[in-house]
């Protein structure tokens, strides 16, 4: 029986489901690069040449190991870019028996590759990406009859599954999470690793001209592509960062420095999402370099916890919670993210920063994302979901079941508390402890009213103000809110004034950025 095996942007790996198990003599690979997918948000041009090299990159991978594969590139006069309307054209290109399909990561996808046995006419087999350590099934195991998904629980599990930094039955080092260690504000080092870059091949330029063709007034900066695009690359970027970034990743790793955007960061999300590298091969390689003495245990565990745990647990809350998740907005935020999302253009210095890099990169590491332009999006009250689009598009490793979850739950608590606790809001005075950015900024941290008062100081008080309904009985909330009925009430008027006048003086994104 001839086989059409579908492989998706985030799906390249070697060892995926449906390849294992069927033989390239008796299979056809279809991969598709459509605009339905690449304008379905304003996909950063950057994150949109990554994923077009990797695939192509991949498809040749795959052709060197025996492989047919049927490559449908966006610019093809005849790609109808829907995946939809590929597969038909595949299938009329081909003389194909059935259908093998990995599951899709993204929830409307996965609703329509369901579809496609009765659409299509060919048995459709969907089968289970193996490439997680939980399955959607054990997750939902470990959450039912639970009021509170808590991430540390869940975590605790799955490092008794998989062994890493276990001592027997108990954990190594004598506790489970070393957090409390790595907070420490960072400085400019001279050697600080800077990120592995590769050059771009003949097929990276080829898909450079395309992307700037075909998407010219799209948002983020295409000159300078350094990522690489194929799995030895990615390997490669897993040794240069247990080598030179691991022993000091765990102090530095929610610190914050002008013009540094990397820090000691590993830049391995892009590779594990896409499929390229693996969770337990990256986690090994980790947990070797602290056995063998090269990197100390808050590094370790507080790396291992973000793939294991965290990265295992929003994709558990994503399968659990779809498809109604995507709506939840329990601050009832309804504002439209300001221009200089898209822009960077702010008198902020850390939203600057932070925007900026992300413009140049599509890339910022996860207290950027959280504590800076999360927390600036649900101080003014943004729409999450407005919020969550934005996360998605400018985001290199952003795929909708990663993403969400982080941006809609953890960052704009548009969950009511599922997966944080209370919401992630803060004054400057965060911002400030852990970056350098305050010192360079047009404003003054110190201050909570007048021309020059931080505006995340102002902000924080009305967000408290006007969500006071919401939140007061939150007992994580209760000192807050202990605090802002003492308040002398000319400070409190002086102080929401401010944040008002702030807010109007917003200037709304327009939908130009496409």
């Amino acid at each position: 029986m001839k086989t059409l095996i579908p492989i998706f942007a985030d799906q390249l790996s070697r060892d995926l489901p449906p390849l294992s198990i069927s033989e390239p003599e008796d299979s056809v690979i279809l991969m598709m690069e459509v605009r339905g997918e690449a304008t379905s948000v304003a996909h950063h041009r950057k994150k949109l040449v990554f994923l077009f090299s990797a695939m192509r990159h991949f498809a040749d991978d795959l052709r060197s190991r025996g492989w047919t594969v049927d490559y449908v590139t966006l610019d093809d006069a005849d790609n109808s870019q829907s995946f939809e309307g590929e597969m038909k054209r595949a299938l009329d290109r081909h003389d194909i028996d059935q259908i093998r399909v990995c599951e899709p990561s993204e929830y409307d996808v996965l609703e329509r590759v369901k579809t496609w046995e009765g659409d299509l006419g060919k048995p459709a087999t969907i089968m289970p990406d193996s490439r997680f350590l939980a399955t959607k099934e054990e997750f939902a195991e470990w959450a039912d009859g639970r009021k509170q998904y808590r991430m540390e629980y869940f975590y605790r599990d799955m490092r008794r599954k998989t062994g890493l930094l276990m001592d027997g039955d108990d954990p190594e080092g004598g506790q489970w999470n070393f957090d409390k260690d790595n907070r420490k504000p960072a400085k400019a080092d001279l050697f600080m690793p800077k990120p592995k870059r590769f050059d771009p091949d003949d097929i990276t330029q080829d898909v450079i001209d395309m992307v700037t063709r075909e998407f010219p007034n799209r948002f983020g900066d295409i000159d300078d592509f350094f990522y690489g695009v194929t799995r030895d690359d990615a390997l490669y970027v897993l040794d240069y960062f247990v080598e030179h970034g691991l022993e000091r990743f765990g102090d530095y790793q929610d610190a914050m420095l002008t013009d540094e955007p990397f820090l000691y960061h590993s830049l391995l999300s892009l590779y594990l999402n896409a499929g390229l590298l693996a969770p337990l091969e990256i986690c090994r390689a980790v947990e070797a370099a602290y056995k063998d003495g090269k990197a100390p245990i808050n590094a370790t565990e507080g790396y291992i916890r973000q793939i294991i745990g965290w990265r295992e647990y929003v994709r558990g809350i994503y399968w659990l919670r779809m498809p109604d998740y995507v709506s939840e907005n329990a601050l009832g935020a309804t504002r439209t993210l300001p221009d200089f999302y898209w822009t960077g253009d702010t008198d902020m210095h850390c939203l600057s920063q932070s925007i900026g890099q992300t413009k140049e990169h599509a890339y910022a590491h996860h207290i950027q994302r959280l504590m800076i332009t999360g927390n600036f999006a649900l101080l003014i009250g943004a729409d999450p979901k407005l919020v969550h689009e934005w996360y998605l598009a400018v985001y290199i490793d952003a795929f909708e079941w990663v993403e969400l979850p982080n941006s809609l739950g953890m960052s704009q608590f548009a969950d009511g508390g599922l997966l944080g606790s209370k919401p992630y809001a803060s004054s400057g005075s965060y911002i400030n402890r852990m970056s350098n950015y305050c010192g360079d900024c047009h404003y003054n941290v110190k201050d909570r009213t007048g021309p020059k008062a931080c505006p995340f100081n102002s902000l924080y008080w009305h967000f408290i103000d006007r969500n006071k309904d919401t939140l007061k009985g939150n007992n994580r909330m209760s000192m807050i809110y202990r605090n802002l009925e003492k308040m002398d009430e000319g400070v409190r008027k002086d102080i929401l004034e401010t944040a008002e006048a702030f807010l109007d003086d917003l200037t709304p994104a327009t939908s130009d950025y496409m």
